[in-house]
């Protein structure tokens, strides 16, 4: 299995190292989703690069949105804040290369015009509000290094705080010392579902606008936990009659789903009983339906308060594991597989690695 081909590494640096890590190009990444605002700063490193600093911090940038179909005063002020902090880190990396993006959120905020202006004349920054296609795209990116050399079928699934991406990929032409390159520069486009002998073909893509922070809120009413819980995978199924897959069954020995989100690396940590997060431990591990049903009907029994005093899950993400739960759930009834891996990657990481070998500063390692 191609596990960490490219390696991120997120150890502390001394200060000689980060003077000397500071004489090279210094690329930067934000992320600003539905509920958190993240960055990386790094520098290219073989086949992949080096985190010199980060920043991640909780905003709800899409409280009330669901109601209003607004970004809220208060919101709008937090995201500021934190980004504030960030173009202090940027300024004090010598940042030479950034991508700021933002997603489902914004997407649906009919003020985020405004909220976009708003951060240039505050910040000095410049957002750019991707599609769901991209989106899409940069989730596959990600977590390309974890597909293992005996997948046919992948789905690859990005829980957000607004909305889910799933891409459906046809592995079964693609030779197997490839599949990761091949994977880093595949184009999400519903339109050229066409075969060809050597690549992958995306069998269907969709965004649902769900994720954990939205689902929450639209059944935040619902005071039975478990009666909440059903209704939330009832619904995000409901969503799903469109994706092309929706009725496939494929064999089970040969599907791998690929997943990232804050959800799915909880759950890692809940299976691995891991007292302080380790991203070294929890990146690439692989997790069965089984396994994940186990986690689920605990994480269901400790009722909220239980979740919220659980030290793997959290007082920030209390709220949010079971909508989340709820997801990944349906994926996995509705497709149960031997392999879920857990990929403590995402949007921030594909984005770094696209800036990186789009100025020729990486190259992708192949297996042998």
């Amino acid at each position: 299995m191609l596990r960490n081909v490219q390696s991120i590494d997120e150890t502390p640096k001394s200060q000689s190292t980060i003077d000397r890590i500071h004489s090279h190009t210094t690329y930067a990444a934000l992320d600003l989703g539905t509920n958190s605002c993240r960055m990386l700063i790094a520098q290219p490193m073989g086949s992949g690069f080096q985190v010199i600093d980060s920043f991640s911090r909780t905003v709800s940038l899409g409280a009330g949105l669901e109601f209003t179909g607004r970004l809220s005063e208060a919101s709008m002020k937090r995201t500021i804040r934190a980004l504030k902090v960030c173009n202090k880190k940027l300024e004090r990396n010598n940042v030479t290369s950034l991508r700021f993006v933002a997603t489902e959120a914004c997407r649906r905020a009919r003020n985020a015009g405004e909220f976009v202006e708003k951060i240039r004349a505050e910040t000095g920054l410049s957002l750019n509000i991707i599609g769901p296609e991209e989106e899409a795209r940069l989730a596959v990116m990600s977590c390309a290094p974890l597909v293992s050399e005996d997948t046919e079928q992948l789905l690859v699934v990005d829980i957000g705080g607004g909305s889910t991406e799933l891409v459906w990929i046809d592995l079964q032409s693609v030779p197997k010392g490839s599949r990761q390159e091949s994977l880093m520069s595949l184009h999400v486009d519903v339109e050229t579902h066409v075969a060809s002998e050597g690549r992958p073909t995306v069998v269907d893509w969709i965004s649902v606008p769900s994720g954990v922070a939205t689902l929450r809120d639209q059944f935040q009413d619902v005071d039975d936990d478990k009666a909440q819980y059903a209704l939330m995978s009832c619904f995000f199924e409901e969503n799903l009659e469109n994706f092309v897959p929706y009725t496939y069954a494929p064999e089970r020995a040969k599907f791998q789903i690929v997943g990232t989100s804050g959800t799915i690396t909880t759950l890692a940590a809940s299976y691995l009983n891991l007292e302080r997060y380790d991203r070294n431990q929890v990146d690439g591990l692989n997790i069965s339906s089984e396994i994940v049903d186990n986690i689920i009907s605990t994480y269901l029994e400790m009722g909220p308060k239980g979740r919220r005093l659980d030290p793997r899950i959290g007082e920030e993400r209390h709220t949010l594991i079971m909508p989340g739960c709820a997801i990944l759930h349906t994926l996995m009834r509705l497709w149960p597989t031997d392999i879920l891996s857990v990929a403590d990657r995402g949007l921030r990481e594909s984005l770094l690695y696209s800036q990186m070998l789009g100025e020729g500063e990486l190259h992708i390692a192949q297996a042998s």
